[in-house]
């Protein structure tokens, strides 16, 4: 694997943490703190062009913003800053091998963080066989009531 991988799987694990990070310390919104990240990580590409290479350029601005959006999950479903940036990384590895799968789709950065999220809270249940995480049953319960409901 290249060192420019590597570079982009960190950007993509950070921009998550730190948008989760904005979100829930300084408080901000789950939106405001994903746009800050977004826009942050173009404006350093568009500011220093000759830092990166043409292939990072052009990946890290996508896969920041997309890694973002795990960033924006509610602190009642996930509290740990290392499975942000696990399921930031699992984006960026989504991203980076399935980006033309996701061509003509609306939503395709947005769909492939949501997949990194759920893989990242289903490890537990498959490496435990059973001992689910906190988010996991959140997330049930959340199902449970709107299926209630109906």
């Amino acid at each position: 694997m290249k060192i420019a991988h590597f570079i982009v799987i960190f950007a993509g694990s950070l921009s998550a943490i730190l948008t989760y990070l904005l979100q829930f310390k300084y408080k901000q919104s789950a939106v405001r703190a994903s746009a800050l990240v977004g826009v942050f990580s173009a404006l350093f590409v568009l500011l220093f062009p000759n830092v990166l290479t043409s292939y990072l350029s052009q990946n890290i601005p996508l896969v920041c913003f997309g890694a973002s959006f795990i960033g924006m999950v509610s602190s009642k479903l996930v509290k740990s800053y290392w499975i942000i940036g696990v399921s930031g990384a699992i984006f960026t590895i989504l991203y980076l091998n399935t980006s033309k799968l996701f061509t003509g789709f609306g939503g395709g950065l947005g769909s492939a963080a949501c997949i990194a999220l759920l893989v990242t809270l289903a490890i537990p249940i498959v490496v435990n066989k059973g001992n689910v995480t906190n988010g996991f049953l959140q997330l049930k319960r959340l199902i449970n009531k709107r299926s209630l409901k109906k």
